[in-house]
């Protein structure tokens, strides 16, 4: 198994070089040069499998057993998969008005982004231990990446992670999640701007190969391969645990619904549908609606970010949108990144027309707004006595319009991150959080973070503090 860029100047890579790697140098997004092809034999045989188990196999897929053999594979990913607090790690719950809700949020953070981060950790330990090699990790964040990546390698004395956070524009128990994290390999930034801006800064850095070359930099946002890697796995989980029993030869299909922001995770079910697995895909935004438009019409343009109830959705510019585009265009390949470019440049761009009947062939989606959101958590309150975190909502409401609309396929709603991370929102719905020890015990901690304001050189400040950080490695 090789990687390309998808914009096509930089092919042949190892899975190692991938994983250790953020953007291409040319600017697009590393995918497999081949995506696997399963038959319903394997698909029947997996149906059984635990969520530890189908992550093991999708990894094997696309990690060659010459960068990590399977045995080692398996006790990596047994290692990464221990932190979690229920037994099944994603559990489905099965509610009221044919709601299935498939909970990705018992990891150390209370975000799905739990599960991706903490193999990715495990894979960079055991590449660096191998090579007596040390990184910087640069992260920006909406929300919960951070964390998530903090919690992921947190005290490796081989890795020093540089989070660059939205100040005040996610809730205050994300930011304590990381500004609490007092480690010496942890730095954190809190700037006041969006998180689509954070992302220019960072994006910079890794164009000029000669630093992130100099400094080992990568990137733990769903840039990485190896995030996208181990999402696929979600997909096939749901489905199995979703999908109705059948002794036919054909597999019955299964619409799953996706609150996305960067689509990192909607990538990984692209993937999935690639391989075989028989679903459809839902796009559920909130009101920064770039997907949407994308899905709707084509229309790939940056509009203005705009704050919502799901924070960690508050993104205008989703980059994997480029993964799915490449998985996609198939023939039409060398296009992608003329389209690109003209994106980068005008901030706008039309999907040719087949790239567009191939993306609303494979997704659709839906835009919901703040009061969508919070009319969604009280009926689900209302139902089942059941609390959704605001970007669950996103999907779940997706689910009652057609619910209402007495459509009958089956469906499963991603729910990324625990009602317990957004009391505000929770009490905007005139419910009362349920919040656990373990967050409440945050308000009490020491906090530590970099303020940088809007004028200040946020890219320079990057530099320095990674040069810093390896001229005081160097001399210790």
């Amino acid at each position: 198994m090789k990687y390309t860029s998808t914009r096509g100047e930089v092919t042949g890579l190892e899975f190692e070089e991938v994983l250790f790697s953020g953007f291409a140098a040319d600017g697009g997004l590393f995918m497999p040069e081949e995506i696997p092809k399963l038959d319903n034999n394997i698909l029947k045989k997996w149906s059984s499998f635990s969520y530890k188990e189908l992550v093991k196999e999708i990894c094997s897929l696309f990690i060659p057993a010459e960068a990590i053999p399977r045995k080692d594979l398996d006790d990596l990913i047994n290692r990464a998969l221990t932190r979690f607090r229920h037994d099944d790690i994603i559990p489905l719950r099965r509610l009221e008005s044919g709601l299935n809700v498939l909970e990705m949020w018992h990891g150390a953070t209370h975000a799905f982004k739990d599960l991706a981060m903490s193999c990715v950790g495990q894979f960079l330990d055991f590449f660096l231990k191998k090579r007596k090699k040390h990184i910087n990790i640069v992260v920006a964040t909406s929300g919960d990446t951070g964390s998530s990546s903090i919690e992921s390698v947190r005290g490796i004395k081989n890795i020093d992670i540089v989070v660059l956070l939205p100040h005040g524009r996610c809730t205050k128990v994300q930011e304590l999640q990381m500004t609490t994290v007092i480690e010496d390999n942890v730095h954190v930034f809190a700037v006041d701007g969006t998180s689509d801006e954070l992302d220019v800064p960072i994006k910079n850095l890794f164009a000029d190969v000669d630093f992130v070359k100099k400094h080992n930099l990568m990137s733990t946002n769903s840039v990485n391969w190896a995030r996208v890697l181990v999402q696929i796995a979600h997909f096939f989980y749901a489905y199995f645990q979703s999908a109705p029993t059948t002794n036919g030869e054909t597999l019955p299909a299964v619409e799953i619904v996706v609150p996305s922001g960067g689509a990192g995770n909607i990538t990984a079910g692209c993937i999935a549908q690639k391989m075989g697995l028989p679903i459809h895909l839902v796009a559920a935004v909130n009101k920064n609606d770039t997907i949407h438009r994308i899905v709707q019409n084509g229309d790939f343009s940056l509009g203005d970010t705009r704050t919502s109830l799901a924070s960690a959705m508050d993104i205008q510019e989703p980059y994997n949108m480029e993964r799915i585009f490449w998985l996609l265009a198939e023939s039409e390949r060398n296009n992608i990144k003329l389209m690109m470019e003209e994106y980068n440049d005008k901030k706008q761009v039309k999907l040719p027309q087949e790239l567009h009947r191939k993306v609303s062939g494979a997704m659709t989606s839906c835009s919901v707004t703040d009061e969508n959101i919070l009319a969604a958590i009280r009926r689900c309150w209302e139902e089942n006595k059941y609390i959704l975190c605001p970007h669950s909502a996103v999907a779940v409401f997706y689910h009652y319009q057609q619910f209402n609309a007495e459509q009958s396929s089956t469906r499963c709603c991603f729910a990324p991150a625990s009602a317990a991370k957004f009391s505000e929102v929770i009490l905007k719905a005139n419910l009362t959080p349920d919040v656990p020890d373990e967050i409440k015990a945050l308000m009490e901690k020491e906090t530590r973070s970099i303020f940088l304001k809007k004028d200040d050189d946020w890219e320079k400040s990057l530099r320095d503090k990674i040069e810093a950080l390896d001229q005081q490695r160097q001399s210790s």
